[in-house]
């Protein structure tokens, strides 16, 4: 079919002329073989910088259960933990998050507050920063940046980052910035 007029560098093109039976493409199949071979490069538009082709795994939202599923007490289980709403999967760091290591404590929920007072207090462990002092939520920052996302996958988002108390979704989400990730695998 169209085997041997793909094959131009080879004997198609020797200064002997066209191989017996190679036939050139019309301009229309040409544009097809183009068109297919570039399907999987990811486009850029003037100005922008190309997408990496490959994906992660689709990223999802969690209800406070489904996070809780995530503590590291099964061992065949990946182990999450969010921070500011984003789920981090922490497996990687088994020795730290894992069943009966020192801060197993965060993981399986949302343990914003915990993480900006750098406590493991049950009452800490939760997603509201309400009262939190300039220096705990600039600490927050510092930990969510250069920890969380320099060191963990995202694998997701909480229900309570994407949603409104009333189950609409949240105008103002943005995702955190992470080159495979595409708003609207989640929607």
């Amino acid at each position: 079919m169209v085997g041997p007029a793909l094959s131009m560098a080879g004997p198609a093109l020797s200064m002997a002329g066209p191989a017996p039976g190679w036939r050139p493409l019309p301009l229309a199949a040409l544009a097809l073989v183009v068109l297919a071979l570039g399907s999987g490069l990811p486009a850029a538009r003037a100005g922008q910088t190309p997408r990496p082709a490959e994906r992660g795994p689709p990223v999802r939202l969690f209800t406070e259960e489904e996070l809780a599923r995530y503590s590291g007490a099964e061992e065949d289980q990946p182990i999450y933990l969010a921070v500011k709403g984003v789920v981090f999967d922490v497996t990687s760091g088994k020795e730290f998050y894992g069943r009966g290591a020192p801060y197993n404590a965060l993981t399986g929920k949302d343990s914003t507050r915990g993480v900006a007072k750098m406590s493991l207090d049950p009452a800490d462990l939760t997603y509201d920063t309400t009262g939190l002092t300039a220096k705990e939520l600039e600490s927050l920052e510092e930990v969510f940046t250069k920890v969380y996302k320099a060191k963990y996958p995202i694998v997701g988002y909480t229900a309570r980052r994407i949603l409104n108390e009333d189950g609409s979704p949240n105008l103002d989400f943005k995702p955190e910035d992470q080159p495979h990730f595409d708003i609207k695998d989640e929607f």
